[in-house]
């Protein structure tokens, strides 16, 4: 950790605990215990020497001596370091006093107990990994014993892995988390022998965000539940972003407490500074005012050939103050809480982790990418600080500001937040009131014809989507924790109802991230006589957690001219399940558990298929709705893996195929259209060898499958002819 450094800004003192984005003691730096150890023996010998008059020149040195504390002095600084184990100056003096000891013996002595106190529970953590280690050694062969000894159920003979698809799972899973465990433990010994140890975990391909297949095959998640690091921490388009130096955070903070100060100030003033706006119910910036009330400084003034995009709403969440903050200042659970919103994130440096053990004072500097799910607009990246401050009068916020400029002032990028985020007051019974405020300034030009008044409204991007998307989220939360919530799971427990709920988590954050247009993707337009599908490869090569192979997934926008809730219904609706669902081949499918919220409903369903190679095929399903949009997520499950989540089995087992749609209003006043936005999309594994080539019967199958989706949705949902049936992508 780096000394503690104080900034004053507008008669405001806060204190930043500046800490290193690397590990000290990786890098061969010593930390500060460990200068204090050094330091002892030289100090104490100086102590104990003579001066220099009382030496005798001709007199051989004495041997140094040492001072041994007395069993009721360690007795009582042993007592005294359990309630505090870094005494200041003024308790020191007081300490000496009582036991007859110098200062600077009472400074020695417990900086030679915190660097003792920290090598036995170092010595400790080894000494429980080493144990851990060896049970997963034990269980992983176990495991490669019981695929060597398989046998088809059919023949007799040897099963193929393709026939083992679960337990070969379960087995990759565990081989990557021991991958893990050698990785921390050789780190942890690297401290004692000095050298340099190489993480092996980290060199395998990561290519690979999100698993894909057809009905009976399966894509894996990542390893021991980590696939939120992987797929919001591991892009390298945000890693290549530019790590803060020392000269600039002071520039920062200064950055920050200015955010913060006009954040607060734009969640307490009304009118005329916020207007409301006619279309769609929604508090914007009046820009003249804003100018007036805020003086261009910070970011400076309105970059040219950017558009000013800002809103606010306001709305009570079933969730406490302190765990919104967590989740807001914690980079994977912030990606998970707005899965729809935010495709990447990665914090690239902790200049403050706030202080007296919450985050009032934290700051970080991140990168994220927002999206809409549809590969018809462009995602907007962003690199910006974010800095949490609890107010004296109990309210928290938490403010985000970008730091877009270079350092010859111009903008980088095309996208740029002004200070944007959230005012949370603590409320009865464990809720919170939210005022949530976005500003930014934006190049859209690239955005797709139908979905301009989408975002020019504010609703794709704007304060009414974070609050709805947070008010829906946090009420699903409270179904996991809590057990809120009504459905029948057949009798299982609250493990199992648990179990289910994070599956559907997983699939659900895996759909959204591959249906936007992020920078990470590549897509490639097959153009046909009637809508324009997207499509993207990826190639996974030995990652722990997910099939090898290629996958194809496919996408397509287009508007409808039925209100969104009508087409969400439908779409939801397991008796009509079969005017659309190609792949489930017309059989009957029938709802065999679920959970429901109000906004949330998640439902296991039966394909009651003639087809009996379909026999054993579940499908797992969440819907979910809110003011901004709606979700209808799927993926094909197996019922021997569906078995295990239900009685409270681990989920990460278990492989997903998410597909599904978007339903989005189309933007424009409802007078005019109240029409919807809809976003198609698929995910197949089309060959299970990594380094195959791509064939154009695979890309021409898929094609006509999300056609006739789409020719078959339209032809259920419009009934009145006379209607024009969509705008077409161009």
């Amino acid at each position: 950790m780096f000394p503690t450094n104080v900034f004053d800004s507008h008669q405001q003192h806060m204190m930043l605990d500046m800490s290193s984005s690397h590990n000290e003691s990786d890098l061969g730096i010593r930390t500060r215990d460990e200068d204090e150890f050094f330091d002892i023996k030289s100090a104490t010998e100086m102590m104990d020497a003579p001066s220099g008059d009382e030496q005798d020149p001709n007199q051989r040195p004495k041997k140094k001596g040492y001072h041994r504390h007395t069993q009721h002095q360690i007795q009582e600084m042993e007592a005294f370091f359990k309630q505090c184990p870094h005494p200041d100056d003024k308790q020191r003096k007081e300490l000496s006093r009582e036991l007859g000891l110098e200062p600077l013996q009472v400074k020695f002595w417990f900086q030679n107990k915190r660097t003792q106190m920290k090598a036995q529970h170092e010595r400790h953590e080894n000494a429980i990994l080493k144990a851990e280690n060896e049970k997963l050694r034990a269980e992983n062969s176990r495991y490669k014993e019981a695929l060597s000894n398989a046998t088809c159920p059919n023949c007799g003979g040897p099963a193929a892995l393709g026939e083992m698809s679960f337990d070969e799972q379960h087995l990759r899973i565990e081989n990557a988390r021991l991958k893990q465990e050698i990785d921390r433990i050789s780190a942890i010994a690297a401290k004692y022998v000095g050298k340099p140890v190489t993480s092996s975990s980290h060199s395998h391909s990561r290519s690979l965000d999100l698993g894909v297949g057809s009905y009976g095959g399966g894509a894996q998640p990542s390893a021991g539940g980590g696939m939120v690091g992987e797929m919001y921490g591991g892009s390298e388009l945000l890693r290549s972003l530019p790590v803060p130096c020392d000269s600039d955070k002071p520039r920062i903070v200064e950055l920050a407490v200015a955010a913060m100060e006009e954040l607060t100030r734009l969640a307490q003033v009304g009118d005329p500074l916020w207007v409301q706006s006619n279309q769609h119910s929604t508090e914007i910036l009046n820009e003249d005012e804003y100018l007036r009330t805020f003086p261009p400084r910070g970011l400076g003034p309105k970059a040219l050939g950017l558009r000013s995009e800002s809103s606010r709403e306001s709305a009570v969440v079933m969730m406490n103050h302190t765990k919104l903050v967590e989740i807001l200042m914690d980079v994977n659970q912030w990606s998970t809480m707005f899965c729809g919103i935010v495709s990447r994130a990665l914090t690239l440096e902790v200049l403050s982790t706030g202080v007296a053990g919450n985050y009032n004072g934290a700051l970080q500097v991140m990168s994220a990418e927002f999206q809409v799910a549809s590969p018809l607009v462009a995602s907007r990246e962003n690199y910006f600080v974010r800095y949490c401050k609890e107010h004296p009068d109990g309210r928290w916020a938490v403010v985000d500001v970008s730091l877009e400029n270079d350092n010859n002032g111009k903008v980088r990028g095309s996208s740029r937040r002004r200070p944007s985020g959230c005012i949370i007051e603590e409320l009865p019974n464990g809720y919170s009131k939210v005022t949530w405020i976005e500003h930014v300034e934006v190049d859209d030009t690239a955005v797709h014809t139908i979905y301009k008044p989408l975002v020019k409204c504010g609703l794709a991007f704007g304060a009414k989507r974070w609050i709805a998307t947070l008010q829906r989220q946090s009420e699903r939360l409270a179904s996991y924790i809590i057990g809120g919530g009504a459905g029948e799971l057949c009798g299982t427990s609250s493990e199992g109802r648990r179990s289910m709920l994070k599956l559907a988590e997983r699939m659900v954050m895996s759909f959204c991230t591959g249906v936007g247009a992020s920078t990470a993707h590549a897509w490639t337009t097959l153009s046909s006589d009637m809508d324009d599908v997207r499509v993207m490869t990826r190639k996974s090569v030995d990652d722990p957690g997910r099939p090898p192979g290629i996958v194809l997934c496919a996408a397509t926008s287009f508007s409808l001219p039925l209100p969104p809730n009508t087409l969400f219904h439908f779409l939801r609706d397991q008796n009509s399940r079969s005017q659309w669902d190609i792949l489930s081949n017309g059989g009957l499918v029938q709802e065999i558990a679920h959970i429901s919220t109000a906004s949330n409903s998640l439902s296991l369903l039966r394909v009651n298929s003639v087809n009996s190679s379909q026999s054993n095929m579940l499908i797992l399903q969440e819907s979910c709705s809110d003011c901004s949009g709606s979700y209808v997520v799927y993926a094909p499950v197996d019922m021997v893996a569906m078995n295990v989540v239900l009685s409270g089995g681990d989920p990460d087992y278990v492989a997903l195929l998410p597909s599904g749609f978007a339903i989005l209003p189309d933007g424009l006043p409802a007078a005019s259209s109240g029409g919807s936005l809809l976003t198609v999309a698929f995910q197949i594994l089309v060959d299970s060898a990594p380094t195959a080539k791509l064939s154009l019967g695979s890309v021409t199958t898929v094609n006509t499958l999300i056609k006739c989706t789409v020719e078959r949705i339209k032809a259920a949902v419009i009934s009145d002819h006379h209607h024009p049936l969509i705008s077409q992508p161009s």
